[in-house]
């Protein structure tokens, strides 16, 4: 939620809903942006002093020296597994230590000599050049990616200013720093370097400039993707005029679409796509950080005559990124590929996967800010039942709570909290309740009391507890960038801790960027203090550090048993580790709603998988077109929830008449039977990275019509989604890619071929949706009131035959809410395969047996059927046959022949 509330209070909206972009800096705001971007290309003073390189079996290092200040730098270069490329650079002796991110990286974290190998002696080569530094990562002729090809590299180094106080402030002598200060006495000192205002709000900068840039060239690339999080195309576009892509967590009320403006998450992670080649650039990096994107013709530039000479090409495209990041080091790592697959897991291998969710977390879930009171719970739970519409979660808002004091609840409104869980338990439902990451600050607050207690705030640059303005009033923040503050952030969850808790009650991070509505652009101050590093040099961890702190809470109380589901709506690099994430506070627009698709579709091809949108929109009031079509697109998307404003009108499924009802309830039965094709596909994400809504060139790598869209999707590789997101549409027109394929619609079973645009006449009732031809998805036709309460149902097999009339596909299964499938091994995983007119079921590692009940649906191949030992069905107009009862165990070995 943004700070809606406090602003109306403040008198500053005037009851205007819309963002202000005032209070957000633009990059000539941005004072460290504005230098670097003032830099042309063409005038690097860095140069490479080659005699320095020394070569190991697990690095390269190189110095680098500045030649117009002097100032030499550390360049360590290697060569990881996986097709990858680490290259950092930092100060060769820096005055103090400039930061580097903790806590992102998974495996090499834990072992980063297992990982690093010997520079290759395949067919990828590194050419540095001297003067100016550049360098080249070559495979056989082909130049795959160059850095500081244009000379934007740019590091400024740590200084002292030329007074004694500041050096009193380091405790150092300046007679020290002599021979340092008259190399450098000629550089100029601008606007911003030492001390910065923006509106009302000055950043001290006690350590000045500290910027850092670099840029990348990619020869043969139009296309680039990610860098999330921003309102934007699935397709990055280019900033010449206008401003960066900005990277900076923060509060944004009511955000524009189409706009570079920072939002809530930061994810430094870009990938490019051509049709012979996909890479990634991983910056890892957690200050404020701007992307510039260009596109060019190679043949234009010094390096592109290079290229013409060595690809014989004179128009060869090219796509020019430049990372600046406000303060830290250069530490990048390039993801070679070749395919979107092996960049995946090559991300996958540096920052973790996604956890795998609980499976009632990829339900329906009923949010409001807020629902009033225990009655209105059991109301609201109620009304589900009489419409016969499933649900899993009911969600809390701040309100729930004794004056905005979180792991507390009001005690005239919800006054028997266990009560209300036991209710929703007795039905196989569940809770949520939001915890924020602000903190009351009042005396008779036992949180409040022990984190001051304890040391646990986040100080200001004073070395007092850094204060702000949130929900509840006058908050202190806590520093979640210390472990021992995590711990004791995560014991606050256990049963005995969070008074009326129990274990159907999961959580909900908001705020986490940290909001201040009272700070700079409505955060945190960047001189405020966590340990030794200010709040600039980590900002964009704050939010995954909340999250990793809630999700380990949640598995503590449960002994280490049960697996947490926590949505946070700040994030970085590595976030997916803990939970999902949402797109924010979004509006009952149609324009919102249709950039929700590829603001899903960013965040999943950079490893965050578990993304939804508010659905209906938070801000204002949807048509009942809206809201339908709203409901139809989120029952496509990973996560599914409703959330609404405090000042809207209730919108509970079935208060639009009946005739909507209807078609509400449709969509979100549509999901429930689905489930199982959805856990499976979080399954594989947990495992190997790879996203759960993709688009098109995903899987479609060479087909250039594939590379520019985001009105439709992929959910994993075999169902194909176009929701219908215009107003008064009466048709839309998918494309269905593959040559030679066919796709055949769920609802009608109608075949289509592949390589076309296909024109679909739509009403208020359709939601496109293609099966792949060649596939086998698994759905339940039994759709009760929550998702556990389908545990034991049976399964369909929907196989849809490709035009050899082969098929295959996968079903997982295991207890939906425990470690066990990872700890202990207990879970059922077959692979199906239909071929010369048999279905069999097969998996070299069968971990537990369970007799389930199979249905199995064909579609299209098969002309006609005989007698058989099972009962069927066959349409001969759609060619499609239905075996019923078949009597199959869904964990033993078994084959099904169709004579």
């Amino acid at each position: 939620m943004g700070p809606l509330l406090v602003l109306w209070l403040a008198g500053c909206l005037s009851g205007t809903w819309a963002v202000d972009r005032g209070n957000f800096k633009t990059c000539d705001q941005s004072a460290f942006c504005k230098r670097q971007r003032a830099l042309k290309p063409g005038q690097s003073p860095y140069r490479a002093l080659l005699e320095t390189l020394e070569l190991t079996n697990t690095k390269l290092t190189l110095q680098l020296i500045n030649d117009n200040n002097k100032v030499r730098l550390l360049l360590e270069l290697y060569r990881l597994q996986g097709n990858m490329t680490r290259v950092k650079i930092n100060e060769l002796k820096p005055l103090k230590p400039r930061f580097e991110v903790p806590d992102v990286l998974s495996l090499l974290s834990r072992d980063e000599n297992g990982v690093v190998l010997s520079l290759g002696a395949d067919s990828q080569r590194l050419i540095v050049s001297a003067k100016p530094f550049r360098l080249d990562i070559m495979e056989g002729r082909e130049v795959l990616l160059s850095l500081n090809s244009r000379g934007l590299l740019a590091f400024e180094h740590l200084r002292i200013r030329k007074d004694t106080l500041l050096c009193n402030y380091f405790h150092l002598s300046p007679l020290l720093f002599l021979p340092s200060l008259k190399a450098k006495e000629d550089e100029k000192v601008e606007d911003g370097m030492w001390e910065e205002t923006f509106k009302s709000h000055t950043d001290s900068k006690p350590n000045g400039p500290s910027s850092i840039s670099l840029d990348f060239s990619l020869p043969g690339v139009e296309n680039v993707y990610g860098i999330p999080e921003h309102a934007d195309s699935l397709k990055l576009k280019a900033t010449d005029g206008g401003d960066p892509y900005r990277l900076f967590n923060l509060d944004v009320f009511q955000y524009e679409v189409f706009n570079p403006m920072a939002l809530y998450g930061a994810i430094p992670v870009m990938l490019s796509h051509s049709a012979q080649r996909t890479m990634g650039i991983f910056w890892l990096n957690a200050a404020e950080t701007w992307v510039d994107i260009s596109s060019n013709t190679a043949g234009k530039t010094v390096f592109g005559q290079m290229l013409d000479y060595v690809q014989g090409s004179s128009e060869t495209p090219q796509t020019d990124v430049r990372w600046i990041s406000e303060s830290g080091i250069i530490d990048v790592f390039i993801m070679l590929g070749p395919t979107p697959t092996d960049v995946f897991s090559q991300y996958a291998s540096l920052t973790g996967t996604q956890a795998f969710p609980p499976l009632s977390a990829l339900a329906y879930h009923q949010c409001r800010w807020n629902y009033n009171d225990q009655e209105d719970v059991a109301a609201v739970d109620q009304g589900f039942d009489d419409h016969d519409i499933p649900y899993d979660f009911i969600w809390l808002d701040i309100e729930h709570t004794d004056g905005k004091r979180y792991f507390t609840w009001d005690p005239h409104k919800f006054p028997q909290p266990k009560d209300m869980l036991q209710g929703l338990l007795d039905k196989r439902r569940k809770m949520v309740t939001i915890v924020d990451p602000h903190i009351k600050v009042d005396s008779s607050y036992k949180i409040h009391n022990e984190i001051r207690s304890k040391g646990f705030y986040v100080k200001s640059k004073d070395g007092g507890d850094y204060e702000g303005w949130c929900w509840p009033g006058n908050s202190g923040y806590p520093d979640f960038t210390n472990p021992e503050m995590r711990a004791w952030w995560a014991s606050m969850f256990a049963y005995d801790q969070y008074e009326g808790s129990m274990e159907n009650m999961y959580t909900w991070n908001d705020m986490n960027e940290p909001s201040v509505f009272n700070g700079p652009e409505v955060t945190m101050h960047k001189d405020a203090l966590h340990g030794n590093w200010e709040n600039r040099d980590l900002h964009n961890l704050y939010g995954l550090y909340v999250q990793r702190a809630t999700a380990e809470g949640l598995i503590e109380r449960s002994g280490g048993v049960e697996r947490p589901f926590v949505l946070a709506r700040a994030f970085f690099a590595g976030s997916q580790r803990y939970g999902a994430v949402w797109t924010g506070d979004n509006a009952a627009e149609w324009e919102h709603l249709k950039i929700s698709i590829p603001m899903c579709l960013s965040l999943g091809l950079v490893g965050v998988s578990f993304c939804g949108a508010d659905v209906g929109g938070f801000f204002k009031s949807p048509s009942t077109e809206l809201l339908v079509r709203w409901y139809q697109t989120g029952a496509y998307q990973p996560f599914f929830r409703a959330h609404a404003h405090l000042d809207t009108p209730r919108r509970e499924p079935w208060l639009f008449g009946p005739e909507n009802t209807a078609l509400i309830r449709e969509a979100v039965r549509q999901r429930y039977a689905l489930l199982p094709y959805w856990y499976q596909l979080f399954y594989h994400a947990h495992h190997s990275g790879q996203p759960v809504m993709r688009p098109l060139w995903v899987e479609y790598p060479q087909d250039t019509a594939t590379f520019s869209m985001d009105d439709q999707f992929l959910l994993g590789e075999d169902l194909l989604v176009h929701p219908v997101t215009e107003e008064g549409a009466r048709g839309v027109t998918a494309y269905l890619p593959g040559k030679g394929e066919v796709w055949f619609d769920v609802h009608t079973f109608q075949k289509h071929n592949g390589a076309q645009n296909l024109y679909i006449p739509v009403t208020i009732s359709s939601i496109p949706v293609f099966q792949r031809g060649g596939s086998i998805i698994s759905r339940k036709a039994r759709v009760r009131r929550s998702s556990s309460c389908m545990e034991h149902d049976p399964y369909t097999l929907f196989v849809a035959l490709s035009p050899k009339r082969f098929a295959q596909g996968e079903l997982y299964i295991d207890d939906g809410h425990t470690f066990n499938f990872d700890k202990q091994k207990q879970f059922i995983h077959r692979r199906f395969s239909f071929a010369n007119n048999a279905l069999s079921s097969s998996w070299p590692i069968n971990c537990i047996s369970l007799w389930l009940l199979i249905t199995v649906c064909i579609m299209a191949g098969l002309s006609q059927m005989t007698e058989s030992q099972l009962e069927f069905e066959f349409d001969a107009s759609m060619s499609v046959l239905t075996l019923r009862k078949p009597g199959v165990n869904a964990g033993l070995d078994w084959t099904v022949v169709l004579q």
